[in-house]
């Protein structure tokens, strides 16, 4: 089976054409067609000679995968994917008042089953191709008509239980030849998979990462996310704290409330004494209802009750702004099922 041409980094190109006896300076011309001219036809490829444009169609693919649906309320749309093996993700496109942002997804399911999640329903399929996850965004540009400023990963999946193909991913839309998404707009959210945080504190990227705890203490949250009896809070928080050092580069924390569960004052002085004098910042997220699970949202004075006291013991801390959830397309409520099961 021929490999899709959006899975190769522009190094990739520039080995393949050596490989094949062409000088490594054509991969940049494949790049500026693909990612700039926005040309998915090998064939019209104009200034690449033909016998080597015929090379490349033996090789490789551009098939694209396929926006299946489309659903959009004010700042927001979700498109439903179908994959080019017939599988299911969805992505959300979100309007802020700096630009337009995107959450892609990593994987077809998931695999972390964390207990407040819709997406954790859908058992991990396998992981997504690096194309597969630079198509999401190829694919919206242009049935947006305009480029996308900023990429959360922080869709279907979790990023680090695919490496591999997140970084190459990376490569390809932080390439300014490629996407040409800058490195401090791109954020990765992880539930935390300690080795993995480790490897990438040793990359020279300067994305953004963002942690998923959504509680304060090992027992709370051995309940609420299986990942905790692997890698517990204590772990974390080494590889967080090396990642600081490493890096030199602000984390986030991201903590859902849940009423009744995780929201309590007690709750929030633990939270600010695991991160007491760390470069972090804790982004409250509301939670968002399904049919299916039953956590219920914070209410709106505990939530703010919560930050106050985060303020107080001085940890910055922000309310995450809304988006989506009339139409599923909010933090956790994405399934990248076409019918709900």
């Amino acid at each position: 089976m021929k490999e899709n041409l959006f899975n190769k980094t522009r190094e990739e190109l520039e080995n393949y054409f050596i490989s094949i006896g062409e000088k490594k300076f054509k991969a940049l011309q494949v790049y500026e067609w693909l990612y700039e001219k926005r040309e998915f036809n090998i064939d019209n490829f104009s200034n690449i000679k033909k016998e080597i444009r015929e090379q490349l169609k033996k090789d490789f693919s551009t098939d694209i995968i396929n926006i299946e649906k489309k659903q959009e309320d004010n700042l927001t749309k979700k498109y439903l994917f179908k994959l080019l093996d017939g599988e299911f993700i969805e992505a959300v496109v979100m309007e802020h008042d700096y630009g337009t942002s995107i959450c892609v997804s990593s994987e077809v399911g998931c695999n972390m089953a964390c207990k407040f999640c819709e997406s954790g329903r859908q058992k991990k399929i396998r992981n997504l191709e690096a194309y597969e996850i630079v198509e999401q965004i190829l694919a919206i540009e242009q049935d947006l008509q305009k480029r996308l400023s900023s990429v959360v990963i922080m869709g279907i999946g979790e990023p680090l239980d695919n490496y591999e193909n997140i970084i190459k991913f990376i490569k390809i839309i932080n390439d300014p030849k490629g996407i040409a998404i800058g490195a401090r707009h791109i954020t990765l959210s992880t539930c935390g998979l300690v080795p993995k945080i480790y490897e990438l504190s040793k990359l020279p990227l300067q994305i953004n990462l963002a942690i998923s705890l959504h509680a304060s203490n090992n027992a709370l949250r051995d309940k609420l996310m299986p990942v905790n009896k692997v890698y517990n809070i204590d772990n974390l928080l080494q590889a967080i704290k090396d990642y600081l050092q490493a890096t030199s580069r602000r984390v986030t924390i991201e903590y859902v409330m849940l009423d009744n569960v995780n929201d309590s004052k007690a709750n929030a002085l633990e939270l600010a004494n695991l991160f007491k004098g760390m470069n972090i910042y804790v982004n409250l997220i509301p939670y968002n209802e399904t049919n299916h699970l039953e956590f219920k949202r914070s209410s709106k004075n505990k939530i703010l009750a919560f930050y106050d006291t985060l303020k107080k013991s001085n940890i910055n801390c922000t309310i995450r702004r809304e988006f989506g959830s009339n139409i599923d397309a909010a933090c956790g409520q994405l399934r990248g099922k076409q019918k709900d099961s």
